[in-house]
């Protein structure tokens, strides 16, 4: 399996447009020692012929140029991308998909409760379906692992389980619709195998872990984890209000319960913090959150990482 981390950063991206914190200021400033980043998105593919897109991020236009693989290869408008794997709602899961509306065939997978919130609940995403077969939604179960296809129904060499991680829905999504939805499909981590072994775990949110997940991450080779917060308390903390990183739906790094710890028994995967979010304290390569992490084994993702498994 070729994988590509094409964007890194959370919601809003490294720099975020409006923000004039500590880590948005000195990288602006040029006296950052650490990268700017674009909004997390990944591409996978068993051959490097056909790709799926786990999420569509808002920046997927430009992540999609700077990613030779991914340009459209006989001179037609025809795309080597064959699909999307949607594991929630969230706008910077979501909002790519708008720019993939110019009638290239797509298949969309996505849970039944995120497909409804796509096709009934926002009229947008209609472009979608502009011309016949120019998207093939296709539900997926929590739980059941299921094949990535073409349009045409091809087998492309890949597998996927989704796994439950939260049952909290955006919060464009009203409560009347929300109650009306399968709280199991909410907030979906990605299991991922390549017919010829390879194993990857793609779970850029992330607001609880059991020992079933737990397990499933051992069994994989490369762990693609929720790094949106260092701490609890970041966003009040350094906003002077807002919501904490769990009442948001991400566990944080830090703390006696945080990622860190629950995930220091994992021996067999590499481990990498994504969805990394503007103020989190991890982005500073000089600093000692940064090396925390690096001396508990994790790395911190970069836009254009790729490997193999």
């Amino acid at each position: 399996m070729r994988v590509k981390i094409l964007g890194s950063a959370a919601g809003g991206a490294f720099p975020q447009w409006n923000c004039g914190c500590a880590n948005c200021s000195s990288l602006r400033a040029g006296r950052f020692q650490g990268k700017a980043r674009t909004q997390t998105q990944v591409a996978i593919s068993h051959d490097g012929s056909k790709w799926f897109l786990l999420g569509a991020s808002p920046d997927l236009r430009g992540q999609i140029e700077a990613t030779p693989d991914l340009h459209p290869r006989d001179g037609s408008r025809r795309s080597p991308i064959a699909g999307v794997v949607l594991a929630s709602a969230d706008l910077d899961h979501i909002l790519g998909l708008l720019l993939l509306r110019e009638l290239q065939p797509l298949r969309v997978y996505g849970a039944a409760s995120i497909l409804r919130i796509l096709r009934e609940g926002n009229t947008m995403f209609r472009m979608l379906n502009h011309a016949p077969q120019q998207t093939v939604w296709s539900e997926i179960v929590p739980g059941k692992q299921f094949s990535l296809r073409s349009t045409e129904n091809t087998d492309l060499n890949l597998r996927c389980e989704a796994l439950t991680l939260g049952t909290r829905y955006p919060a464009y999504v009203t409560e009347n619709r929300a109650g009306t939805l399968t709280p199991s499909e909410a907030l979906l981590g990605l299991i991922l195998e390549s017919k010829s072994g390879g194993r990857l775990a793609f779970m850029p949110a992330v607001s609880r872990l059991d020992d079933a997940v737990l397990e499933q991450l051992e069994s994989t080779e490369v762990l693609l984890f929720d790094g949106t917060f260092w701490s609890d308390d970041e966003l009040p903390r350094i906003q002077g209000c807002g919501q904490t990183a769990r009442e948001m739906g991400h566990m944080p790094i830090s703390s006696a319960d945080g990622s860190l710890k629950r995930l220091a028994a994992l021996r067999r995967p590499r481990k990498i913090f994504l969805h990394i979010n503007n103020t989190n304290p991890i982005l500073d390569e000089s600093g000692p959150e940064h090396r925390a992490v690096r001396d508990a084994g994790w790395e911190v993702a970069e836009d254009g990482w790729e490997f193999e498994l």
